[in-house]
């Protein structure tokens, strides 16, 4: 068992930085596109020339002073402003400038939306979005293997019976997305039984004491997470069944079953060991088109996350 779980920890640790660098090059190359024909440097020398006039302007030491004055401190303060920050520097600083600052969520100030705080930097706004994020896909995320991956070794044994050709004729249905059972869900549950809530992410006015938060939360989770759940679970055992079976009938397992090995040794160390890896990798990509099908799911169940975030922010315009 601990060997099984060191090659699983060493894998997952290759997965993981592969990940990082995956989306570090893929940032890299939307800044690189985004800042094409230099759309970024003057949108951000735009915002550095509005914040020095409002400071300029807003200093009681330059009120006397006459508007052409004014209009050349603010041509100072704004090319020593630009210098500072690199912008006068060539265009491969200034993108990997660009990339670390989205790395670290460094994007600038909000002109609308600001943060519980009252801090209309884009780094505060996000990060009090995104642990509520973070809690609906992670809930949902690890609901969905371990049930999915139950299931499959459940069906790998039961091949051909009545369930697996209802999970196999049930898997079409994940392609219709999370947010689309949602609605079903939201009038069966919350309009029609009226059992729980539609959407948010508490009660309102919020329970006073730190259970029955808590409790309340987990209400409103309820339906969003088996949303989720419902957009994805039948392909995932459809495939993960799949996984089992063509290692199932390798040879080795034949010789483990000769040798007299019980059923649950021979799943653990011949069948679930070397199938580990493409059902890793299918969640993580699983994991991805979750996370890009969060505005939507978002927005239908209201739900306070950065997808939601993002969908406000179209809304008004708001970029930093």
């Amino acid at each position: 068992m601990r060997d099984v779980l060191t090659r699983l920890g060493r894998y997952s640790c290759l997965r993981a930085a592969v990940l990082f660098l995956t989306v570090l090059v893929a940032i890299y190359l939307t800044v690189m596109i985004a800042n094409w024909g230099g759309a970024m440097d003057e949108a951000r020398k735009a915002q550095i020339r509005f914040d020095v006039t409002v400071a300029v302007y807003a200093n009681p030491g330059y009120l006397d002073l006459p508007e052409s004055d004014l209009q050349r401190l603010v041509d100072e303060f704004t090319a020593a402003q630009i210098r500072a920050v690199g912008l006068d520097r060539p265009f491969l600083e200034r993108s990997i400038s660009y990339t670390r600052d989205a790395l670290t969520l460094d994007l600038g100030r909000s002109q609308y939306i600001i943060s519980d705080t009252g801090s209309r930097m884009v780094r505060s706004v996000l990060l009090d979005r995104l642990p509520s994020t973070l809690l609906l896909i992670a809930t949902a995320e690890l609901l969905l293997f371990f049930i999915a991956l139950l299931a499959a070794l459940y069906l790998s044994r039961r091949y051909g019976s009545f369930v697996d050709r209802l999970i196999i004729a049930l898997a079409p249905t994940s392609a219709a997305p999370a947010w689309f059972y949602g609605l079903f869900l939201i009038l069966i549950f919350a309009a029609i039984l009226r059992v729980l809530p539609w959407g948010g992410m508490t009660a309102v006015p919020p329970p006073p004491t730190t259970g029955g938060y808590a409790l309340s939360v987990l209400r409103h989770l309820v339906l969003p997470v088996s949303a989720v759940i419902l957009g994805a679970i039948f392909a995932n055992i459809y495939n993960w069944r799949t996984f089992f079976l063509m290692y199932s009938s390798e040879d080795y397992v034949e010789l483990a079953k000769a040798k007299g090995l019980s059923s649950q040794d021979i799943e653990r160390r011949y069948i679930l060991r070397p199938t580990l890896p493409p059902i890793l990798t299918s969640f993580l990509l699983l994991l991805i088109t979750l996370w890009m099908g969060a505005i939507v799911l978002e927005t239908v169940f209201n739900w306070p996350g950065v997808g939601r975030l993002y969908y406000q922010a179209i809304q008004v315009s708001d970029t930093p």
